[in-house]
């Protein structure tokens, strides 16, 4: 998505903090919102700081990354499994969340960097799904159509695009 002519995901990670785009704080604020360990990550999902059932999950996946690279290996096998329960029980009915860390959590027995890998897979095809929606319903929409939609389906509820609003950005392009 753009804001002020500057691309962003609602969702990222860079080393092993998270940054997200801060929801609670729209449309007052754009603020982006960093995440140094896989417990600030479970708060943001927690307190709402990001919203919408991809980016919980892409977020969900980073957190379960964050807690693998940064574990130490004394007390690795406990520390995993209950960052793993803390970052599941942040929204335990959104199944896109149990989904990405169910990916990055068997990747993340491998290595840790395997587990960062994975997290990021799991947003990429987030926004590349998102991305396909928006290619094929965007050639439903024709020249002054209407169209309602409701709940958080736009850019802002996946890693980009959105997908009930995706064939909406797509067609106005």
């Amino acid at each position: 998505m753009l804001v002020n002519d500057k691309s962003y995901q609602t969702v990222w990670m860079e080393g092993t903090t998270v940054f997200m785009i801060q929801q609670n704080l729209l449309p007052f604020e754009f603020v982006i919102h960093e995440c140094k360990t896989y417990w600030d990550t479970c708060m943001a999902i927690t307190d709402m700081t990001i919203r919408g059932a991809g980016a919980i999950g892409a977020a969900a996946g980073y957190a379960m990354a964050q807690a693998f690279l940064m574990s130490n290996n004394k007390t690795k096998a406990l520390t995993i499994r209950e960052a793993r329960q803390d970052i599941e029980h942040t929204r335990p009915t959104a199944r896109n969340l149990f989904y990405a860390v169910d990916r990055v959590y068997q990747a993340g027995l491998i290595s840790p960097e395997n587990a960062k890998v994975e997290a990021q897979k799991v947003a990429t095809q987030d926004m590349e799904d998102s991305r396909k929606i928006g290619e094929y319903g965007s050639e439903l929409i024709k020249e002054s159509a209407n169209i309602l939609t409701h709940c958080n389906a736009g850019w802002l509820a996946f890693v980009d695009y959105g997908t009930a609003l995706a064939p909406i950005y797509l067609a106005k392009r």
